[in-house]
């Protein structure tokens, strides 16, 4: 199933960042490709390094990924809202709120990771089973229009975009 890439109309500017991060016109190879290079890479951070901040102010890599873990859930959410026919608008998401009190660093790395992969599981499996017409489906995320289709590029270009700040930012050393 090639599922092809979304219009300007099909989500906030905001998430043009992580859709462009979608390289071609195939987000489903594209999601299910990107834990076999996303996986290796952070298999090799360290118990201790996973709790590394590049910052005093930053997250430590053990909640960057947690972050991720918890944004793929909404955003697959949100495509499962609107892919039912769901038409009430979804509340926004306040990722420092919410890393805040995820307890990323009271758990082992090896935890995240295996979150990582059931996350991304659960994601794929959605996906797979949509019907045809629910890609195109639309409704309203934090105030924002949103299409079935468009949010399946963005989950995969929210984690591109942040394996991307992991390797340049804190595991440069």
């Amino acid at each position: 199933m090639v599922i092809s890439a979304p219009d300007r109309t099909e989500f906030a500017d905001y998430y043009l960042t992580y859709v462009e991060k979608v390289a071609g016109n195939d987000v489903m190879q594209l999601l299910e490709a990107q834990l076999s290079e996303v996986l290796p890479i952070l298999a090799g951070v360290s118990e201790e390094r996973s709790l590394h901040r590049y910052a005093p102010d930053k997250w430590s890599i053990r909640q960057v990924v947690s972050h991720m873990n918890d944004t793929e859930r909404l955003f697959s959410f949100r495509a499962f809202w609107f892919a039912r026919g769901l038409t009430d608008p979804l509340p926004s998401f306040d990722q420092d709120d919410a890393v805040a009190v995820a307890g990323a660093e009271d758990r082992s790395w090896s935890s995240h990771l295996e979150e990582l992969e059931a996350v991304r599981g659960a994601t794929l499996t959605l996906f797979r089973n949509l019907p045809e017409e629910a890609w195109m489906r639309r409704g309203v995320a934090s105030g924002n229009p949103f299409t079935v289709r468009a949010l399946a590029y963005i989950c995969a270009g929210h984690v591109a975009h942040h394996v991307t700040v992991l390797q340049e930012r804190y595991l440069t050393s």
